[in-house]
């Protein structure tokens, strides 16, 4: 819910908005009394989503600077949802997370936006970051730097939902591969999985609120949990228990290597390494006492809002399709 007095109507700029994230973002900030502008990739198939929600779409490539000229005209808010989270090719994540939130930017300054929201990645505190999560530090930091606007970041930490979390389906449909299960190394890093629909609570609470600008939020879950313990839950929440075996993270890293080298679209990355071992257990007190964010435990969450009906246990996720400038995580 969010506390803005929106009336008269003001304009709400959404990039990512055809995503699993965007769209709730949109529906929310509508019935909140917001005028919204859809910002879709070109040719987007998921632009279909947004039918029916009573907002202005607008088709942009932030990648491309050109494409942006005046999509902030008569603009008060931007949130920036879109990026590219999963690619093999290392200059994508500049192109579009580094440099498209710069050319946004700029457009957000020439239009006089009062306020920027910039959804980033609990990756960037990373001891050792991913080229993805460099990419989305480069941004924040563009973000701060900026003077002529309010900023907000927001720091999601791993999402789940029953339409989406293209990170959490990606590791459930790995766990059901096999039926003794691979696991990176020891398990033993923290996270905090969260719930998509409290992730748009907290955006909605930053619409027109002083007291979140120039703050940095950590939108985490409300309860921690080791990466083998949120695996085992999984499995047992989709009906497929089943025992591991730990591999030696040193052995996976030579592993990546060389098939980042022999193959095209390696099943095996720095990138999902990282994501594996790495602590996410990003305290989200802040957010608590300023808006009032209020995440759900992960248990919880997955019993409310994680059907097991919502996926197709024979590998095919329902109701998903590819979407480059989806929501990072």
């Amino acid at each position: 819910m969010s506390i803005a007095d929106a009336s008269p109507a003001r304009t709400a700029l959404v990039t990512g908005a055809a995503g699993v994230m965007g769209i709730r973002l949109v529906r929310g900030l509508v019935g909140d009394g917001w005028r919204v502008r859809a910002v879709v990739f070109p040719r987007d198939p998921l632009r279909a989503r947004l039918d029916g929600l009573g907002c202005d779409m607008r088709e942009a490539d932030i990648g491309d600077a050109s494409s942006l000229r005046g999509i902030c005209d008569g603009v008060d808010t931007i949130y920036h949802l879109a990026a590219v989270i999963i690619s093999h090719d290392p200059l994508v994540f500049v192109r579009v997370n580094q440099n498209g939130t710069a050319h946004l930017i700029d457009e957000a300054v020439r239009a006089g936006v009062r306020h920027f929201i910039y959804v980033s990645s609990a990756s960037v505190t990373y001891p050792k970051r991913t080229r993805y999560a460099d990419s989305k530090l480069a941004a924040e930091e563009l973000v701060r730097f900026q003077t002529s606007f309010a900023f907000t970041i927001v720091r999601p930490t791993l999402v789940y939902d029953a339409g989406g979390g293209q990170e959490l389906l990606m590791f459930l449909d790995y766990l059901r591969r096999f039926p003794i299960v691979p696991f990176i190394g020891s398990g033993s890093a923290v996270k905090r999985p969260v719930w998509a629909g409290d992730i748009i609570d907290g955006l909605l609470r930053l619409a027109g609120n002083p007291v979140c600008h120039g703050k940095t939020y950590n939108f985490s879950g409300g309860e921690p949990i080791s990466m083998i313990d949120f695996a085992r839950l999984l499995l047992e929440h989709v009906g497929q228990p089943r025992p591991f075996v730990h591999v030696p993270v040193s052995l996976c890293r030579a592993l990546a290597s060389v098939m980042g080298r022999l193959m095209d679209r390696p099943p095996l990355t720095p990138n999902a390494i990282a994501g594996i071992i790495n602590d996410a257990d990003l305290d989200p007190m802040q957010a608590m006492n300023d808006i009032g964010y209020r995440p759900l435990s992960v248990r919880e969450g997955l019993r409310r809002h994680f059907p097991i009906e919502a996926l197709d246990l024979g590998g095919q996720r329902t109701g998903l399709a590819s979407n480059p400038e989806g929501t990072s995580t």
